[in-house]
């Protein structure tokens, strides 16, 4: 799993395909007023609801181990601190 956030000239790399989407009337408008991109901005849009996405999953398939290792460092404290220059 990748941890970069996603940009958007990540995004522009992989091959396109035409869909159809259905959005607020309003706000399409308004978009295309001010020049923005519909489909560069849904992609982006998707990109970060995509990687939202996953985090919860990784964070929910890792409870546990999170939760111990937690659980060590309070009762441990950090290993190797005694090293710690800050």
């Amino acid at each position: 799993m990748r941890t970069e956030p996603m940009y958007a000239a990540e995004v522009t790399k992989s091959v396109r395909k035409p869909t159809n989407l259905s959005l607020d009337s309003a706000l399409l408008k308004e978009a295309k007023a001010l020049g923005i991109n519909i489909s560069r901005s849904a992609e982006v849009g998707i990109a970060e609801a995509v990687k939202l996405h996953k985090q919860e999953k990784w964070l929910k398939q890792n409870a546990k181990a999170l939760a111990s290792s937690n659980a060590f460092v309070e009762a441990n404290g950090l290993p190797l601190a005694q090293y710690r220059q800050f």
